[in-house]
């Protein structure tokens, strides 16, 4: 039996932590039961990017009329955006020719489960013949997560589209006629808009009572107020049945509420309803590596699992499912493995941004509002739109406008800022430096920076650490965008904030 001083399982962020144990000579393995790249590069971030802003274009043709100006697309190259997409995808080979070079590494291309205590053998995702069988010092778990498919009566006699097939044997020749979409998350709403702006008739089933339901209240509601320009949205519905009549599929929906049935019809059925750890298929219970109550592995501040000498990233743990964040967490889990014990880090999810590049684009960090109140902070909320600054009315936002956006920051009584929210053009761009800013408290330290002259020290003192008060001190330029957001805390109002009586004693 062979042995490992290292085995990563999954090739996602998990070949960031490979390669520190590869230049630290360690003996590696990595399991990977997919394309070289995982979910990001294969069939996901990626990949989908490349779909998204031919559709965005498209919009903005469209969103052109309110400036005086009427474009026409006189045609969609589906087989060069594919081309173009598929470009990306095939990364995947190069990685996989380039790790099979690393002489410190074997690359098992199946599933791996393991089977005793740091023991696990790899089965061929074709045959489920054994192809692999081993033992290693340290694992390191980046698994990843599939697509959940809820328990529709015919789903799967009818047959459906997911992220991963679609980026795969599934790949439409063209935009479908007709796309239903189950599920009105991150997924949903980003096919959504890349689909009804090439063209195909799509209808969005939602059984919450709200679309994007991670977003702040108003934003789902700017969300689906802008999809129904475009699209049919039902919340409040769930699919609860499909049957193939004439290669045309009928979804039989129900209204949570009411019970009430409508039947749709479409060309093809997209099933995104969230996702689904791949602890299942790892079989983690057989070396005590617990789960919690939906099948992500438990980890510790330090990135360990329940076993000594096994750690897990990514995904995997269930906690905010972004590239980015498997990123960091990968650096973070190098250094408590690898580093002195000593000085070991913590994981901080406090200020972990995300966008949906959706139409309109979102953009997200920290907490919303009902989530600071329910922590138990005492808050103020900043709100304004892109009408109001020079910039918005330029692009042709006004006043009252359906797709008129808006930035909202929830700000601690402190001027501490614990969320920042965004909707409309640029909101990825937008959101960024609110992030820089909840994150300054961390910076402020005594710390080594490589100067022109090698380690330079920088001391300083932070008092505004993770406040507004830079923004507050900053010229913006104008007219810009960056008006919308950094004027926004001219709107603050308190939410719950009580009113204390001060008696003010001057400092000596």
């Amino acid at each position: 039996m062979d042995t490992y001083d290292l085995v990563v399982v999954g090739s996602g962020a998990g070949l960031n932590l490979l390669n520190y144990g590869l230049e630290m000579g360690l003996n590696c393995a990595l399991v990977e039961d997919t394309k070289l790249g995982a979910t990001c590069l294969t069939r996901g971030c990626i990949p989908s990017k490349v779909l998204v802003h031919p559709a965005d274009l498209i919009r903005e043709a469209e969103h052109a009329k309110k400036v005086g100006l009427t474009f026409k697309v006189e045609e969609i190259n589906w087989d060069f955006i594919a081309k173009r997409m598929w470009s990306q995808i095939d990364e995947s080979r190069e990685i996989e020719k380039g790790l099979s070079e690393v002489p410190n590494l074997k690359l098992y291309k199946g599933i791996g489960e393991f089977i005793g205590e740091y023991e696990m053998q790899v089965k061929s995702v074709k045959s489920g013949e054994v192809i692999g069988h081993f033992k290693a010092e340290k694992f390191v778990l980046t698994s990843g997560a599939r697509s959940f498919i809820p328990p529709i009566e015919g789903l799967e006699e009818a047959g459906y589209i997911t992220n991963e097939n679609f980026f795969g044997e599934k790949f439409p020749n063209k935009p479908w006629e007709s796309l239903i979409i189950i599920g009105g998350g991150v997924i949903a709403a980003e096919f959504a808009h890349i689909f009804s702006s090439f063209g195909t008739e799509v209808t969005i089933v939602e059984m919450l009572p709200r679309l994007v339901m991670t977003e702040e209240p108003e934003i789902s509601q700017f969300i689906e107020t802008n999809f129904k320009k475009s699209m049919k949205v039902f919340v409040n519905h769930k699919a609860i049945r499909v049957k193939l009549k004439k290669k045309i599929k009928v979804i039989t929906i129900q209204n949570v509420k009411t019970g009430e049935e409508i039947d749709l019809h479409a060309e093809e059925v997209l099933v995104a309803t969230g996702r689904k750890s791949n602890a299942d298929l790892l079989r983690v219970e057989k070396t005590g590596v617990e789960t919690d109550q939906r099948g992500w592995i438990k980890t510790n501040e330090y990135l360990e699992t329940t076993k000594p000498k096994i750690w897990c990233f990514g995904d995997a743990n269930g906690l905010y499912q972004f590239r980015h964040k498997a990123n960091y967490e990968s650096e973070i889990c190098a250094n408590n493995m690898f580093g002195p014990p000593e000085e070991k880090r913590t994981v901080d999810y406090s200020a972990v941004p995300w966008a949906i590049f959706t139409y309109p684009q979102i953009g997200h960090v920290g907490m919303t509002q009902e989530d600071a109140i329910n922590k138990g902070h005492e808050i103020f909320v900043a709100l304004k739109n892109y009408s109001s600054v020079a910039k918005g009315f330029a692009m042709g936002y006004t006043e009252n406008d359906v797709d008129d956006g808006f930035v909202k920051l929830v700000i601690d009584k402190s001027y501490k800022i614990l969320g920042a929210h965004v909707v409309g053009p640029h909101a990825a761009v937008l959101v960024q430096p609110f992030v820089y800013l909840m994150n300054s408290g961390y910076t402020c330290d005594m710390e080594e920076f490589p100067g022109r002259g090698g380690l330079m020290k920088l001391g300083r003192a932070c008092p505004e650490a993770g406040s507004f008060m830079p923004i507050y001190k900053s010229m913006v330029i104008h007219p810009s965008l960056n008006e919308v957001a950094g004027w926004a805390i001219g709107n603050m109002k308190p939410i719950n904030i009580k009113m204390e009586h001060h008696h003010h004693h001057h400092d000596e």
